[in-house]
Order: structure tokens, then sequence, then C-alpha cells
């Protein structure tokens, strides 16, 4: 891992932040979890959450690191932290480009999205157009954001059209739609495949639908909303409160004997 080093305040636009390079590359910038939250008017709570429970997805040294697990203790104060906040944090995260780019696709924030084009041009390529003084690869670079945003932008309307729509089947193939536009991945709804919700799950093997919900998100089983996989999907159902339909996440057969191999695997 290349050494990190702090830059110190750095001011893009409107937003302050403690500028970092290094660690994912030499002369690569990096951003700390609680500039972030701070530039995108939320929590470092909120951030370090989502971050936690899609850990799977972000790659050590790629897409993160935790500097909690490689930086020096009496150092905290180099990265703008006191003893007490450096001491009391389980996770001081340290996200590459490519991590922010992955944290913003699960806040799913369009407005987050316009800050994060903001700080690519005259953060993270900084160094790179000076170095080379060529425009064209921040311009490639932009027009790869551009193109990735517009697909998320299209995600979201036919996300909006699907949820106003009273026909299931129109709903659930919108959905599919929305799915592939954001990953890539063609997806199939599967009407005649038989689905579990969390209840039923949770009947076959004696346990509460919450704890049937806490155990897939553990084992990462449920796709990206919209979306599905082997172990089932997103589909649209009356909320139990109002008549406001939402996303449930379904089990399949698969689905379900995961949560039973790893209910069978506490007990052992």
């Amino acid at each position: 891992m290349n050494d990190l080093k702090v830059l110190g305040k750095e001011k893009v636009g409107q937003y302050e932040f403690t500028g970092i390079e290094g660690g994912f590359g030499e002369g690569k910038k990096a951003m700390l979890v609680k500039d972030i939250a701070a530039i995108h008017g939320t929590t470092i709570k909120r951030i370090n959450e989502v971050i936690n429970r899609n850990r799977k997805r972000f790659r050590n040294s790629i897409d993160l690191i935790d500097l909690k697990q490689v930086v020096q203790n009496d150092l905290f104060s180099d990265y703008g932290f006191t003893k007490a906040q450096w001491g009391n944090s389980n996770n001081i995260y340290l996200l590459s480009e490519r991590g922010y780019a992955k944290l913003l696709k699960i806040l799913e924030d369009d407005k987050a999205w316009e800050i994060y084009d903001e700080l690519v041009d005259n953060y993270f390529n900084m160094r790179l157009a000076v170095k080379t003084d060529n425009k064209q690869i921040l311009a490639n670079k932009r027009l790869a954001i551009m193109e990735a945003n517009a697909a998320t932008r299209q995600a979201n309307l036919m996300y909006k059209i699907a949820m106003g729509t009273s026909s299931k089947s129109i709903k659930e193939r919108l959905l599919a739609k929305s799915a592939e536009r954001m990953t890539g991945e063609r997806f199939t709804p599967e009407a005649t495949q038989e689905d579990y919700s969390a209840a039923e799950v949770g009947e076959m093997y004696g346990i509460t639908a919450q704890k049937v919900g806490r155990i897939a998100n553990e084992l990462g089983l449920k796709a990206d909303k919209p979306g599905q996989n082997k172990f089932g999907r997103w589909a649209l159902s009356k909320s139990k409160y109002s008549n406001k339909e939402v996303l449930q996440w379904l089990y399949s057969k698969a689905g379900a004997e995961e949560i039973g191999k790893y209910v069978e695997g506490s007990k052992k």
C-alpha cells in the first residue's frame, strides 16, 4: 500500500475537506467518510452503516481503507480528528474515487451524483491534469460519469413509473428493466417461481421475520433495489400500516435454503 500523505485543507467550490493522497496508488487522492458525510449533509454514522451493511462490495486497499487498522493512534490529529473521536470510532474509513462511486450508487441520490461530478473534475483528477496537461483525459472521465448518471436517472424514472401503475405484471417488467439499466445485467421476472416472504421463511426455521431479514443482510443475499438474483427478488407489496405499496424482498427456494443453513450452523 502506498504511503498516505495528508495534504491539508482543500476546497472545491463550496466544499472544504481534508486532502489526502496515496493509499490507493501513487498520486491517487482519497476522501475521509467524515468529510463525505459533511459534504452530503448527513452523519458519519449513517455513511458507516451503509458501508458496513454492504461491506462485501468494498474491496480493501482498492475501494476503502480503515485508517484505524493502518495508522498509528498518535497520528489522529493529522487527519483532523480529536483523540476522543479517534478512540471512540470503530472504523475510520478512507475512500478512493472508485469507493466513493460505489457508495453513491448505494445511496441513489441525484444530488450526491452532482457533487461527485464536481469532486471528480476538481479533486480526484486535479493532479492527473497538472501532470499530463491533457484535458482530453478529464473530458473522457466526465463523459463516462455523465453516461453513468444518465443510466441511474433512467433507472430511477422506470422505477417511479413502475410504482405508479396498478398492473403487477407491468410493474415487475419495469422493475426488471430498471435493474438492467442500473447493473448492465439482464433480469427476467419469473412469474412461475415460488416465492417466500420473510415471515414464511421464518416459520420454516422457527425464527422471526426480522431475524430472517438480518441474516439475509449479513449474508448479502439481497440484490440491489430493484432487482433479483438466485436468492430471490424485489417485488411490490402493500404496506402493513397503509395503502402505500412498498418493495419487499421475496426469497426463492435457494434463498430460503441459505437462511436454513445459517440457522442450522448457528446451533452447532
